[in-house]
């Protein structure tokens, strides 16, 4: 078989094989049958909660499942095609069977990230938390370049976004913005950019034209929602309220009824200011706040389950996930999976859709994928 569709058919093979390793695909399959059993028992509905999450988990199997067994069979079937075209000469028909191949892979690998989302929060919507490093209107900048490009990735995945908190820089950019990001699998999908981002790159603000470093971090933490119970002492919380300051317009209420919690246990701070109503923040704040006590607790027991460590850290040299690198040379390299672009202008205009299926990947295998975006 040609080159070219040999190179094809071991990509398909490997998105295939993350997905069942994801799974657990022997022991996917038998849960399926069990669920399957389950939804025929006619006493499933006289708990409806239940039978929901039932029928819940259920499509979620199935879905996978059948995804797998069709573009396995799919496969198979475009190879035989094109052997039988190379053993009869017909190139033509070889070349259109390739071209099938191709889009096939390019299913795999989309689907093969949609099988990725399988924590119990992945479907949920998500937060977005973003804070300027030190380094003053440099890092504030930087902060800024993020909040906008996790923008411009959400929009592009059809998703709604709202702006909860924000405060500006003191010259230029922001010191913290935080987005509430709506849509099919917000959180799984934004997941794995918690971290530190550094930028190299010619500073505008330096009149020497120097090169300069700068850091921010992003936070990523789930909507969560009144089925899960998140207990918070009231006695073990600070309540700050303060002028609201921002972009103003569409972006935010400038009023006098923003508000700051403090988890005094944790160290946790959130802060609303998207309602004029300061009841309406104090509500907002808790809630965020519920869903960092919660995102902390799956981040615990996912370091556990892996022996990994993977905690919130200074924002600096030494702790970052990502570096983009605008000069001497042009490149985005995810420190923890190897995946590169060497197109930062587009990384900055939302593409990271390559970046989070290396990291989805790397939390199923743990092992380190070096691949490099050409495209």
């Amino acid at each position: 078989m040609r080159a070219d569709a040999e190179s094809l058919v071991r990509r398909i093979d490997a998105a295939l094989a993350l997905v069942r390793q994801a799974l657990g695909w022997d022991v996917a399959l038998r849960r399926l049958d069990e669920l399957n059993a389950r939804v025929e028992d006619p006493n499933l509905w006289n708990d409806p909660k239940a039978a929901e999450g039932v029928m819940r988990e259920r499509r979620r199997l199935d879905a996978a499942i059948s995804t797998v067994r069709a573009i396995s069979d799919e496969k198979d079937g475009t190879v035989e095609l094109i052997e039988l075209a190379e053993m009869e000469g017909d190139g033509p028909l070889a070349d259109e069977a390739v071209a099938s191949l191709a889009a096939l892979a390019d299913r795999a690998d989309k689907d093969k990230v949609a099988a990725l989302l399988s924590g119990e929060a992945d479907g949920n919507d998500s937060y977005i938390e973003i804070h300027a490093g030190a380094g003053g209107t440099e890092s504030q900048d930087w902060a800024e370049m993020l909040q906008r490009m996790y923008m411009r990735w959400a929009e592009s995945r059809g998703y709604k976004v709202d702006l909860v908190e924000y405060q500006s820089g003191d010259t230029a950019g922001i010191k913290s913005a935080t987005m509430l990001v709506k849509g099919d699998n917000a959180y799984g999908y934004a997941k794995t950019e918690s971290g530190v981002h550094r930028l190299v790159r010619i500073s505008p603000y330096d009149s020497s034209a120097r090169r300069h470093t700068s850091f921010s971090s992003v936070w990523v933490y789930p909507v969560i929602d009144d089925n899960v119970e998140i207990e918070v002492n009231e006695s073990d919380l600070k309540i700050d309220t303060y002028r609201a300051s921002g972009a103003g317009g569409q972006h935010v209420n400038t009023t006098d009824s923003a508000v700051r919690i403090t988890h005094v246990p944790t160290g946790i701070v959130v802060a609303s200011q998207i309602d004029r109503s300061q009841h309406k923040n104090r509500a907002t704040a808790m809630n965020m706040l519920k869903a960092r006590l919660y995102e902390a607790e799956m981040q615990r027991r996912e370091e556990a389950a892996s022996g990994e460590y993977a905690a919130k850290t200074d924002i600096g040299w030494g702790h970052q996930i990502r570096s983009y690198v605008l000069q001497p040379y042009q490149m985005v390299k995810d420190l923890r999976t190897g995946f590169t672009s060497p197109s930062p202008d587009d990384v900055l205009d939302g593409e990271l859709d390559g970046f989070i299926a290396a990291a989805l990947a790397q939390r199923v295998t743990g092992e380190k994928i070096v691949v490099e975006d050409v495209d």
